[in-house]
């Protein structure tokens, strides 16, 4: 990958001099969405230590092209691969004195190599399951990994139960830290007249994050709610191709976001599609329920954002089971897992045709997100404890 060519022989003529003598903290997310997850960190850690040099490193080209001009971190690249030799001479040139990986970040030659450096190492929001590699009986050399780590915040008490039986006794529950950052988002939402105008006070969902089979799913439920619910569609990538074959599968009008500025009569259209990235947080505000894409293939994505916002919310039944705050939402009835168009419609009619319904199950998310607040200010609570 290019963005790792020759980065460390330029880390081992730049750095030093950048950091300029002050104490290195260093966050690790695999992507944007690990990322947004531990922003809420460095941003309390920037608050609380505004002298010290952060660094900021992603392993996938989708977060480090997106937020490489992210101006709460000092130096962000990506993460070298990780082999000994390159986590030997990285941790050399960084000298890290804390470190914190977001989640599911393991690096087995890092964590040694930092362990020598005495770094002091945190995990957080890390989500642990039985069937995971670490709590098999082969599973030692991933252990070893686990045993590297200062202290482990985890979501949830099953993941104590498992690190404790695996003999990792260096662990705590804070939380996930995406509560307060979208938290924050909601309370800094960016007000779009535009997508108002569009909305033109209809009953509209918000389709986020979506992928084609999400779609599959939605354009027959959309076509027989066309007249009664509005949608702003925003995909999980922007594909000009696969977003011209949803438009010509849509019985009705369809607009993209970059055509807003050239039609007048926005609130004519049915659906408005968006073709950028980096607004869907601040689209919530202006629905009345949310799909969110990506569990019928290798995920779903962000539900918290909608919830946060107080509405109801509907996915796929397929990939949620990996998601705290799916199975919660689900159980508390303010989300809907469905199996197919079918389901989707059932679900979303009763929602168009009973308000007290709809505005009800939002409500649930709302209070779910508000009492999952707080983990952020947990973390920084052991960072002040280790470094006075």
């Amino acid at each position: 990958m290019t963005g790792r060519k020759g980065l460390i022989d330029e880390m081992e003529k730049s750095f030093q001099s950048l950091a300029a003598g002050r104490p290195v903290v260093w966050f690790h997310a695999a992507s944007l969405g690990e990322f947004e997850q531990g922003r809420p960190v460095m941003e309390a850690y920037r608050n609380q230590y505004p002298g010290h040099f952060i660094l900021l490193t992603f392993f996938s080209p989708s977060g480090y092209e997106i937020r490489k001009s992210y101006s709460g971190a000092d130096y962000i690249c990506y993460l070298p691969f990780d082999t000994l030799s390159n986590a030997k001479r990285f941790v050399e040139i960084v000298n890290p004195r804390i470190v914190f990986f977001i989640k599911y970040e393991f690096w087995f030659n890092y964590l040694i190599e930092l362990k020598k450096n005495g770094s002091y190492i945190l995990s957080f929001s890390s989500i642990f399951r039985p069937g995971q590699v670490f709590f098999k009986s082969y599973g030692g050399f991933f252990r070893r990994m686990l045993e590297s780590f200062n202290h482990i915040f985890v979501q949830n008490a099953q993941s104590i139960e498992l690190l404790h039986g695996a003999g990792i006794m260096s662990c705590s529950i804070a939380g996930d830290t995406r509560f307060d950052r979208v938290k924050t988002i909601a309370d800094n939402a960016r007000d779009l007249p535009e997508i108002a105008l569009f909305r033109n006070e209809k009953i509209c969902m918000v389709a986020g994050s979506v992928w084609a089979a999400d779609m599959q799913v939605l354009i027959p439920v959309l076509n027989g709610s066309k007249g009664k619910l509005k949608a702003i569609i925003a995909p999980h990538e922007i594909k000009k191709d696969e977003i011209s074959g949803w438009r010509n599968s849509l019985e009705g009008k369809s607009l993209l976001y970059s055509e807003l500025d050239k039609t007048a009569d926005t609130e004519q259209f049915d659906y408005l599609i968006i073709d950028n990235i980096g607004m869907l947080s601040s689209l919530y505000r202006y629905g009345d329920m949310a799909y969110i894409g990506g569990s019928f293939g290798a995920g779903l994505h962000n539900i918290l954002e909608a919830a946060t916002f107080g509405l109801p919310i509907i996915f796929g039944n397929k990939g949620y089971h990996r998601f705290q705050e799916a199975v919660d939402l689900k159980e508390k009835g303010g989300a809907i897992a469905v199996a197919d168009s079918d389901s989707a419609r059932s679900t979303i009619n009763q929602w168009i045709e009973n308000p007290g319904d709809r505005m009800g199950a939002g409500k649930v998310n709302e209070q779910y997100v508000l009492s999952g607040i707080g983990a952020t200010d947990t973390i920084m609570d052991k960072v002040k404890e280790t470094l006075g």
